[in-house]
């Protein structure tokens, strides 16, 4: 289907450069983006005849000779060459797209999308995919590119792939063969036109999919109720009739199978992402003694309600993953100790009044970033004391002075990252260098 396509590629990073190795020996590639890569990317394009180049207007170097557009995710669906290549007529896909072409017919993939606890998820599912000795291949979102591990994939082998909206808007013949749909709520309507459109995206995981395939729903999410509605696959439910919580222990159609004393990782939101997990590893047969163990030593997933370190009495919490309200209040819930919140970030027109009936613990706001100013308005408005400053740095100067004994440090924005950070990762790393 890729060869002998004159290909553009918009975008690199680290999906638009394996995608460009990938396609290379058989097609013409023309890879685009506003910064040079490192320079061993740059030497490898060179080796594989990619044709490399740096620009700020990558429209005036597109036209309607190319074959197809290679969109990064990242890429702003309104992007002048996107818009350029839907008039033409060119298709527009994404690495993954163009990467599921390359697997065995024979393979078993599963996908893994939702607002929050996709990662949390796709985690889980791979330890114990791995703890019971499975051939999984991990990759999407979670940091290897589709298109990194492809050639790799045998038939009769398991592909996880944790996917984000970014990457379902511009997938065309991707198809799973069991999905997790964790829950819905508004985010990214910066990058989406809409919260339809958002939610649009979100269901295509489901795209494709006929009775035989396995869809797995959050049944206490109206949102995802709603939306998938009208799906082709077999449905399977947590938090409900498949996996649920009861007596302060996790159920899998009826049998028991931790309490939730013996797990490290605690709050609903994870228990729910257990139950997720739970009715994607049964498909596979896996002893409950595997499962068991990699539940009760799972400590939880770094920069997302990660305890960092407990200084003079004063609990440090990363939760920098968290970019957007729903996410937050997720955090807030898992405790019952007084918080000092890090609230801040990227503005992107994020209602913080969601939080409101979350604030309980909530005993002193930090407001940093772009959204500083309407976080400082916000807390005045519930009464609740505010520090506002530009940077981390300088909100935990002021914490150190402020934290008592028996207090929770919580780093949990409610916003992306992007407007000081390159990514979330970053922030958190930020974090919790200066505790």
């Amino acid at each position: 289907m890729y060869e002998q396509k004159k290909i553009f590629i918009l975008g690199m990073a680290r999906s638009g450069y394996e995608c460009a190795k990938l396609l290379a020996s058989k097609n013409e590639i023309l890879l685009t983006d506003s910064k040079l890569g490192t320079m061993e990317q740059m030497e490898n394009l060179k080796k594989w005849n990619v044709h490399f180049k740096q620009s700020e207007s990558q429209e005036e170097l597109f036209d309607n000779s190319f074959d197809v557009v290679i969109k990064n995710p990242g890429v702003p669906l309104n992007h002048p060459v996107i818009l350029k290549a839907k008039e033409n007529g060119i298709p527009i896909v994404n690495e993954m797209e163009v990467a599921f072409h390359y697997l065995p017919e024979k393979c078993t993939i599963i996908g893994v999308t939702g607002s929050n606890g996709k990662t949390t998820t796709t985690t889980l599912i791979y330890e114990i995919l791995k703890n019971a000795n499975l051939p999984v291949h991990l990759g999407g979102n979670i940091g290897f590119p589709l298109s990194s591990i492809a050639k790799s994939v045998k038939n009769n082998e398991i592909v996880l792939l944790e996917i984000s909206d970014h990457q379902l808007v511009n997938l065309k013949d991707f198809k799973t063969n069991i999905s997790v749909l964790t829950n819905i709520s508004p985010t990214h309507l910066d990058f989406h036109d809409s919260y339809e459109s958002y939610k649009k995206s979100k269901i295509k995981i489901f795209d494709h999919h006929i009775q035989s395939d396995l869809a797995i729903i959050n049944e206490k999410d109206e949102e995802s109720l709603k939306e998938t509605r009208n799906i082709g696959s077999k449905k399977e439910y947590f938090n409900g009739k498949n996996a649920y919580l009861k007596d302060k222990a996790i159920y899998l159609n009826n049998e028991k199978i931790i309490e939730i004393s013996e797990l490290k990782i605690k709050g609903i939101h994870n228990y729910e992402n257990i139950m997720a997990c739970l009715l994607v590893v049964k498909e596979f047969s896996i002893p409950a003694e595997v499962i068991r163990k990699v539940l009760m030593n799972f400590k939880g997933v770094e920069h997302r309600i990660e305890l960092v370190k407990e200084k003079n009495g004063v609990t440090y919490y990363n939760d920098s993953k968290s970019t957007n309200p729903v996410a937050t209040i997720t955090a807030l819930k898992s405790f019952d100790t007084p918080v000092l919140l890090i609230l801040g970030g990227l503005e992107r027109n994020q209602n913080f009044h969601e939080l409101k009936e979350s604030l309980k613990q909530v005993k002193h706001i930090y407001a940093i970033g772009q959204t500083k100013d309407r976080i400082e308005k916000f807390a005045k408005e519930y009464q609740i004391p505010c520090t506002k400053k530009e940077t981390l740095k300088e909100i935990m100067e002021e914490i150190k002075k402020d934290a008592e004994k028996g207090d929770t440090v919580l780093l949990s924005p409610a916003s992306a990252s992007w407007d000081q950070y390159d990514k979330f990762e970053s922030r958190g790393e930020e974090f919790k260098h200066l505790i």
